[in-house]
């Protein structure tokens, strides 16, 4: 997505009015930096240690930030020595550090602004008139380790929201109130699908109703990739360190391995599934007609994420992937990419997500394996390849995975936010003499060496799964969710005939529940509706037993209201409904 540069400065010169602001208001604060970030910006403060700064403080420094807004103060630029700036800021611990990192000769700034002054590169706006005084809202308060060092003090970082426009904050704040009843953590301990234990961080117990859900996914993408003439095969979950070393893993990634030993020799749990359908691979001698030859694996990783990092199912340890590895030949990638970009169109249609897809091309990486011709290859084979699918995409400079460059997909939810979900990967290390030394039999007679296609989907289960409950605010797709019918008698004499629907159902693969506990039968609708956002509540009593129909009250977010349907009708409607796919019901 493109930086609004202008508003990113607007947000940047809010962050020194609000600095300015709290030191008025708590003497003696020491402060660190106030970078612009998405929908905001923050800064960093140590203050006295008599001092607690909460919430309750919010409305003072927001009072004293629109006071000093209000006086049309200029941003006053003034390049200074190193020598001048360690005297300006000799009461500033933190930003004396900082300018003693600075190297020799650079250039050195300060800004100052209604008799406060901040050391900064800038720019900044003319003066505070230029931010509008009912398009901030300081948001929330953490705790940040000083550069990011657990060892140095622990600051108090400060929050807030900055827009150009009173109405883009409301819209934006609205947005997060409707994001938070929508989060998945919440709604995945209402609708029992999971829990996350704090002793076992980043790992995801998930319970019946989750498991089906998760399950039927599973199953989903799996009879895709059947059809998509993929083989999908299964790797161990631990493997030696030799095989990382020869893939790269051990040097470029093993600060997110998880590493065991065993008799006197190491291995990690995979993070990856690459290497081991290299290994498949290299199993039997391949000709060129083999090719191209799609692995597929719903493969069980786990990557040490910093703990401040993980964010309920969403960003995790332990996870699956929908992964998958395309073996092919250089002349064949163009075909393989745009295939899979049609693959992968087809699937996010059938979540609602066709509609608005940007893809994002991630080009060599600081820390990579290969030389630069073998880049040069890897990302002129990638861009000719976006040409031949007709794909549009934003570079991401130094994105890229460490031993090639990629494409994010990247879907829109509901709510308008973006999520990076599948990816497709060129990589000509892994295959390499050098690494994996991966070979086929050419037309030519002779042996070469394949590129190799990474490929996902939906990424990690997980984090799909997280998006499609806050998308569809746990009211999944029919044929999606994990409770496709709720079989509910009017009273407990028609509970005969309700285990009977119940068992039609589930004998035609529908996934159905019959309710025969005491409870009255709106208490039971009322739970049903709002625990398990069930598409389909099904009422019986003495006229649908007689004709053998069900009363079919459709879930309260459809548009529909109820409609009575004889038990095979409504058979039929849920199959084609499986069948088909989409977002109704």
């Amino acid at each position: 997505m493109a930086v609004d540069e202008k508003l990113q400065t607007v947000r940047h010169s809010c962050a020194h009015v609000m600095a300015e602001a709290v030191l008025k208001l708590f003497p003696g604060t020491k402060i660190a930096i106030g970078p612009a970030i998405d929908n905001g910006f923050y800064y960093d403060f140590d203050f006295p240690k008599d001092t607690k700064f909460t919430e309750t403080n919010f409305a003072d420094v927001e009072k004293e930030m629109r006071r000093i807004l209000a006086t049309g103060a200029e941003f006053v630029r003034k390049e200074v020595s190193k020598e001048e700036a360690l005297k300006l800021f000799a009461d500033e611990p933190y930003k004396i550090e900082l300018i003693k990192d600075l190297p020799e000769g650079e250039t050195i700034t300060t800004y100052e602004q209604d008799g406060f002054m901040d050391l900064c590169r800038g720019p900044h706006v003319a003066t505070t008139k230029e931010i509008n005084g009912q398009a901030f809202k300081i948001a929330k308060v953490a705790g940040a380790y000083w550069r990011g060092d657990s060892s140095r003090p622990m600051l108090t970082r400060v929050y807030a929201y900055c827009f150009a426009k009173p109405n883009e904050l409301k819209d934006y704040l609205a947005m997060l109130a409707e994001a938070e009843k929508r989060d998945h953590r919440k709604l995945g301990v209402e609708m029992d699908l999971f829990h996350l234990d704090p002793e076992d961080p980043g790992q995801v117990f998930w319970h019946a109703n989750g498991w089906t859900l998760y399950t039927t996914l599973q199953n989903y993408i799996r009879a895709k990739q059947q059809k998509g003439g993929y083989f999908e095969v299964h790797t161990p979950s631990i493997m030696p360190r030799t095989l990382w070393e020869k893939s790269g893993h051990w040097a470029k990634y093993q600060q997110m391995m998880f590493i065991t030993e065993s008799e006197k020799r190491l291995f990690a749990i995979k993070p990856m599934n690459c290497p081991g359908h290299l290994e498949i691979f290299n199993t039997k001698q391949r000709s060129y007609k083999d090719l191209p030859y799609r692995f597929a694996e719903f493969g069980s990783c786990a990557r040490n994420e910093p703990s401040g990092t993980l964010h309920g199912i969403m960003r995790v340890r332990g996870f699956v992937q929908d992964d998958g590895h395309i073996i092919c030949t250089e002349e064949q990638i163009c075909d393989e990419v745009a295939r899979f970009c049609a693959f992968l169109k087809d699937i996010y249609k059938d979540f609602g997500f066709d509609k608005d897809i940007k893809v994002m091309f991630s080009t060599r990486p600081e820390l990579r394996v290969g030389t630069d011709e073998d880049w040069d290859r890897a990302e002129n084979a990638l861009a000719e390849a976006c040409k031949a699918a007709g794909l549009e995409y934003e570079i991401q400079p130094g994105e890229g995975a460490f031993y090639g460059p990629k494409l994010e997909f990247q879907l829109v939810d509901c709510l308008g936010r973006r999520w990076q979900c599948g990816t497709i990967q060129v990589d000509y290390q892994l295959p390499s003499a050098e690494r994996l030394n991966a070979q086929y039999i050419g037309a030519d007679n002779q042996k070469h060496h394949p590129v190799m296609l990474h490929r996902a989907t939906l990424g990690s289960l997980e984090r799909f799964l997280g998006i499609l409950i806050e998308n569809f605010a746990g009211a999944l797709p029919a044929w999606l969710a994990f409770e496709q019918a709720a079989v509910v008698p009017v009273s407990p004499d028609f509970n005969d005939y309700a285990e009977k629907v119940c068992d039609t159902l589930k004998a035609a693969g529908i996934r159905a529940n019959a309710y025969l506990n005491d409870d009255n039968m709106k208490a039971k609708i009322k739970g049903i509706s709002m625990e398990h956002r069930t598409p389909y509540i099904l009422v019986v009593g003495e006229k649908e037993k007689a004709e053998d129909s069900v009363c079919v009250r459709y879930r309260f977010s459809s548009g529909k209201q109820q409609e009575t349907k004889k038990l095979s009708e409504f058979v039929d409607y849920v199959l084609d409904i499986n069948d088909k796919k989409g977002t109704g019901i």
